[in-house]
Formats: structure tokens, sequence, C-alpha cells
């Protein structure tokens, strides 16, 4: 009788990376870095007010000079008229973190934002154990002494 073949277990990451790149790239995204580091690419204040819903590539063209894609931007309805004021400044940095001239128009639809839940704030170190590895600390400027022992007990948190 044949023995069932091993199988390896697959990291969580793996199969959502695979299940996501399938969904981006129907969405003319050929990574998703361009959606999960959008407020590194764009800036946290551009970031804030429009996000990209897909990439529209030109069909036909030379492959060896594609002609540059339409980004689709979705933007808060009050700020698009900013948004469209800068989309010369959005536009070289995404094309500055392509590498080359992939895009070459913005168009904006008004809608509103898929908000991201922001990363729960990290509780602060504990005020009894800064106190005490301050008074072990032998500094005499008491604001580097008290910097030193809330950077302790951070650590010692971890």
């Amino acid at each position: 009788m044949n023995k069932p073949a091993k199988t390896q277990a697959r990291s969580l990451a793996d199969v959502a990376r695979r299940t996501l790149a399938d969904a981006f790239a129907r969405q003319g995204f050929a990574s998703t870095e361009l959606v999960t580091r959008w407020a590194d690419i764009v800036g946290e204040e551009i970031a804030a007010h429009c996000e990209p819903m897909r990439i529209k590539w030109v069909r036909g063209t030379d492959v060896e000079a594609p002609e540059p894609a339409t980004l689709v931007l979705r933007v808060d309805g009050p700020i698009a008229i900013e948004i469209q004021h800068q989309s010369g400044v959005i536009l070289e940095r995404v094309n500055r973190f392509f590498g080359w001239r992939a895009v070459g128009r913005l168009a904006l639809r008004q809608a509103p934002l898929t908000r991201r839940a922001a990363p729960p704030a990290r509780p602060g170190p504990d005020p009894e154990l800064t106190a005490r590895l301050a008074a072990t600390i032998d500094v005499a400027d008491a604001d580097l002494r008290s910097a030193l022992a809330r950077l302790g007990a951070a650590i010692k948190r971890t």
C-alpha cells in the first residue's frame, strides 16, 4: 500500500501573499507594494486623503517601450481638487518607486476611503521600573539619566 506523500505546512503569509497577489493582479497591480506601502511612497499627508484603486495599462503597446499607465485613485470628496493639484508630485513619487515612468496620468474617483485601523498605541515603560533604574544610573545630567532609565525600562519590557 502506498503511503500518502507528506505535505509541508505553509505559513499563513505565503498563502495570503498568493491570494492577495492574484487579487491585486486583477486590478492591474504587478505587486502589492504600491498598495501596502502607499503612505511611504507618496507621504503621510497625501496618503491620508487618497488610496490607489487600480492601474489601467494600455493594451497592444510595444513591449520594449510600453506607454505609461493610468493610476486610478480613490479620493475623499472635498480634498479631490487638492489631490488633482498635487498630481505631478504623486506621479513623480510613484514613478520613482517603480524606477521607471510606469504611470503617466492619474484618474480620480471620489469615494470614501477604506480606512485601515491604526496600530494600537504601545504602553509606555513602567514608571516604578523607570524610577528604580534612574536611581542606579550614575549620570550628572537629570534629563539624560531619565532618558536612559526610560530606555532601560523599555528594553526590559520586551
